[in-house]
């Protein structure tokens, strides 16, 4: 009912349902909502990562609408209905171009997994016939250009890129010139990973943006960020960096198969307000599922 991505969800958030569980479990317990019961569902939340704003406003909620009844089923449904709120009703599709090559940009911090992130990507588009190129701009580290290349010659799709140290908005014109001339659907672009701190790789990251702005009509027509959800919470601080620099359209989660911090999925939107577009649940290419707010919220109920 929910769709192909429901067994994988099962799976691949076994770990943020296991500490769920805990939330889950405290609805069907026998007794009333009261403040003992508030408290311990405000610390259950927590550990689940959901965040001190989300927190706060789902006990808020429970509060006004439960204080010193039963502890029932509409407890439950009521926080579940909550949650699918905030993950919102936005548009999860990518935007392709209308005419010539569709550009979209990725970014993210080193360890944040962009470069497999951008192979899944890549691979999909691929997989629904589209001529896919990816372009190597961070050429700031030879082994992530390495790594692209690898993944691009296993997926089956073209790549653009430089010496290891090369100007990447140099990378990113030849790729723009390429996809033009050469007819690409899509032209997947990387940039270094970096963090705030980093002046200089932010300017990088404004200059290849101008580039694809005069070489492509409208590009970028995506800016992806790529959050790691292992990092749960501070994965928000480095998107808001980000945010700074690139007028993000959207986000990949990767990583929710390996954390417990799954949860942060909710203060993420919250925080960010940009649709949540892909979501990585394993290792393997086809693992980078489109994100469904009803099959999310449901695996965590499970």
């Amino acid at each position: 009912m929910l769709g192909a991505i429901w067994q994988k969800l099962k799976s691949g958030l076994a770990r943020t349902r296991d500490l769920f569980t805990g939330v889950a479990g405290l609805f069907r317990l026998k007794g009333r909502v009261d403040e003992a019961f508030l408290l311990e569902l405000e610390k259950r939340l927590l550990s689940a990562d959901m965040g001190a704003a989300v927190t706060r406003d789902i006990v808020t909620q429970v509060r006004q609408a439960f204080l010193d009844r039963e502890i029932s089923g509409d407890v439950e449904a009521h926080v579940r209905q909550h949650l699918r709120s905030l993950l919102g009703d936005d548009d999860r599709s990518f935007h392709l171009a209308e005419t010539g090559p569709t550009v979209i940009l990725i970014a993210g911090v080193n360890g944040s997994g962009k470069t497999t992130s951008i192979a899944k990507l890549a691979n999909r588009f691929h997989k629904e016939g589209k001529k896919v190129l990816v372009a190597a701009c961070d050429t700031f580290r030879a082994a992530a250009v390495e790594q692209l290349a690898l993944w691009a010659q296993r997926t089956g799709v073209e790549i653009v890129k430089g010496q290891t140290g090369a100007d990447p908005a140099s990378v990113a014109h030849d790729a723009c010139e390429k996809a033009k001339s050469r007819q690409f659907d899509i032209l997947i672009v990387d940039t270094a990973g970096r963090l705030h701190t980093q002046t200089h790789l932010m300017r990088e990251l404004e200059k290849i943006q101008r580039v694809l702005t005069k070489q492509i009509p409208g590009a970028p027509h995506e800016a992806i960020m790529i959050l790691d959800a292992t990092n749960g919470q501070n994965a928000i601080a480095q998107a808001q960096e980000f945010q700074k620099v690139i007028k993000s359209t959207g986000l990949i989660v990767t990583k929710l198969d390996g954390t417990a911090k799954g949860g942060s999925i909710f203060a993420i939107k919250q925080k960010l307000q940009l649709p949540v577009k892909l979501i990585g649940v394993g290792e393997g290419m086809d693992d980078l599922e489109a994100f469904d707010p009803d099959a999310f919220v449901a695996a965590l109920f499970e």
